[in-house]
């Protein structure tokens, strides 16, 4: 119990008054003489005790209604403590993910917690609103009415752990102020608990959203399992987050038109083909239909002209094994003498491979330190009677240095999974124990910028990338080693091949970060376009003598098909989808969260705010204990005899 004038309270003092007016009375008793006083002491006895318990019965009601007068002038409330902070901050966190999307009892969870929030909420009251997708920092409802109406999904949503961090960030310093967060989301089950600090200057109110029907049915990927000259063999991966579905149709569409529809069982997963004709352009598109969420219920795709990896080796050694690795269909591999190369063709390249050269020339030194600068991927093989001195001239931008050569035996044995040459698919798993190749003599390395992907026994790197360089330290001649024949040859070549021309994928994920190349030549001040019907964005590039890298992370933030375009002209499509992880439908039980309070609609919450701002006067009852003390004393002095 709290006091809006707790001064009064001093005057609880004054009830000494009656106090001391009982207990010292100044009246004196006269003697008065009688001739049988037998009966008369009898009487005289029981009179003054009845009027001792007389006086301290009106001695505590006189009290008592004293004190009632005086709690009724301090006016006592009943409130929580933080009320009477005069400033008050209030950060609303609204999830606005594709989850959202489910329907609850009154509609799309999203759409009624907006309706809710506009109802609850004072239209002139201070607050801020963060989405995922967007802010609106210390504004009104009224001003900000339109704009929540209107909010959209967003393609990127925020961890619970992310979002909290940034709410937290909109309140103030002040420790005088009465904080409070308002989290509302569906809280969809994630890998990592939900943690809220203990604060003893904010309240933080959890709401929980909960749809009626949790199942869903997505397409969840697709990609290319078999290609031949004549056909390419399309693997769709169905999803299921509920009931068993006997025929599901699944439509395959060529810009708008369907070119092939099959139907599928679908219990928990499901895997559906489609084949289609090589050699053709195809801005695909696979649908399905599914009443539950919409993002998901279609998957873009493309399938471009065939974009050739240009390489080329300078030969000292046998070439063969880089002839069956790089192959017509995918690379178009040029093999040349050193004594016959024509330096005018290394701009045009996107891989050179030196192929055991004893000596680099001083001339072709600076054509490679060009040509990677612009872009170009470089791989050396040294062969077993270097120049160290012209290997180090090449390797100087790079700080890397190769020492003399150690003809020591050495086996390597160990592999970086997750370097980008082998973290695609591989490996199925890690391997601990296979046939290691093994070579006869290496050359020591120096460098403090290295990446090594192959490594001997000893740790010293087989292999290695240094930016847009990639090196052997070993020469891989039958003689010097058996690494030919080995596995790991052909996805080692292959995906360096790959790595050094990145053709754009079959699609891509908006939000995350995604490269590709494109193989065209841009005039000064010109720029590559990401456009489709809705959108024309201008993403991050880099432009090189003959290619231009793009990279992606937030736009384009619309999943659709994209035309790559140099002003008017287009040069090739790329696809961009929604991810898939709010496709699962399984949701935190916070019940054990702690330090927050827990609420299942925004109206629930924003009724528990109000009580526990809500101040309860409770002054009209003292003034009512005081009139009832009163009429119990004036009863007392009346009746009692």
């Amino acid at each position: 119990m709290q006091f809006k004038h707790p001064e009064l309270l001093y005057a609880l003092f004054l009830l000494l008054i009656p106090i001391i007016v009982h207990l010292f009375q100044l009246r004196k008793f006269e003697k008065v003489s009688f001739t049988n006083v037998a009966f008369l002491k009898e009487a005289k006895l029981q009179a003054r005790k009845s009027s001792q318990i007389k006086k301290w019965l009106v001695l505590c009601t006189r009290l008592l209604l004293l004190a009632c007068i005086v709690l009724a002038f301090a006016q006592p409330i009943i409130a929580n403590k933080n009320v009477f902070k005069s400033k008050k901050e209030t950060v609303i966190y609204l999830d606005n993910s594709f989850s959202m999307q489910a329907k609850g009892n009154q509609g799309e969870l999203l759409k009624r917690a907006v309706q809710d929030i506009i109802e609850q909420v004072p239209e002139d009251d201070n607050i801020s609103i963060i989405t995922n997708s967007q802010v609106f920092k210390n504004t009104t409802i009224k001003s900000i009415k339109n704009e929540l109406l209107q909010l959209n999904y967003a393609e990127t949503p925020l961890t619970t752990t992310a979002a909290l961090l940034k709410s937290n960030t909109f309140f103030s310093k002040d420790k005088n102020s009465l904080k409070k967060l308002i989290f509302i989301s569906d809280f969809q089950e994630t890998e990592h608990p939900i943690l809220v600090d203990k604060d003893s200057l904010k309240l933080t109110h959890f709401v929980q959203l909960q749809p009626v029907n949790v199942e869903n049915i997505s397409v969840d990927s697709l990609y290319i399992s078999e290609k031949s000259a004549s056909e390419i063999t399309l693997k769709v991966l169905l999803k299921n987050n509920g009931k068993a579905i006997e025929n599901l149709p699944v439509s395959l569409f060529n810009n708008d038109t369907l070119i092939a529809k099959t139907s599928v069982p679908v219990n928990k997963e499901a895997f559906t083909e489609f084949t289609l004709p090589s050699n053709k352009i195809i801005n695909g598109k696979v649908s399905i239909n599914d009443i539950s969420l919409q993002f998901d219920n279609s998957l873009f795709f493309n399938i471009n002209n065939t974009s050739k990896v240009n390489v080329l080796a300078i030969n000292a050694a046998d070439d063969g094994f880089l002839k069956r690795i790089y192959t017509n269909s995918e690379f178009n591999y040029t093999g040349t003498a050193l004594n016959q190369l024509n330096y005018n063709i290394l701009e045009s390249q996107n891989l050179i491979i030196l192929n055991e050269i004893n000596a680099i020339p001083n001339a072709l030194t600076a054509a490679l330190k060009q040509f990677t600068d612009e872009g170009g991927s470089l791989l050396i093989i040294p062969s077993i009677n270097i120049s160290v001195a012209s290997y180090n001239a090449l390797f100087q931008n790079n700080q890397t240095t190769f020492g003399p050569i150690n003809t020591s035996e050495k086996r390597i044995t160990s592999i970086n999974y997750s370097h980008p040459l082998y973290s695609n698919g591989v490996f199925e798993k890690q391997v601990s124990n296979f046939q290691y190749p093994k070579v006869n003599g290496f050359y020591n390395v120096h460098s403090n910028s290295i990446s090594s992907i192959l490594k001997y026994e000893d740790t010293k790197p087989f292999l290695f990338q240094n930016k847009n360089t990639f090196v052997f330290t070993s020469a891989l001649n039958s003689k010097n080693s058996n690494f030919k024949n080995s596995p790991l040859i052909v996805p080692t070549l292959y995906n360096i091949g790959k790595y050094s021309f990145k053709i754009p994928e079959i699609y891509y994920n908006i939000g995350k970060n995604n490269s590709f190349e494109v193989n065209t030549q841009l005039q000064q001040d010109a720029v590559l376009s990401l456009v489709n019907e809705t959108a024309n964005n201008i993403p991050e590039q880099r432009i090189f003598n003959n290619k231009v890298q793009i990279k992606t992370s937030e736009t384009p933030n619309t999943a659709g098909i994209y035309a790559i375009k140099n002003k008017t002209e287009t040069i090739k499509n790329v696809s961009y989808n929604y991810g898939r992880t709010e496709s699962k439908l399984v949701y935190t039980n916070l019940s054990h969260t702690k330090n927050m309070h827990l609420s299942h609609s925004v109206a629930d919450v924003f009724d528990t705010i109000k009580s526990d701002t809500k101040i309860n006067a409770l002054w009209k009852w003292f003034v009512i204990f005081a009139l009832a003390f009163l009429l119990i004393e004036m009863c007392i002095l009346k009746y009692f005899k």
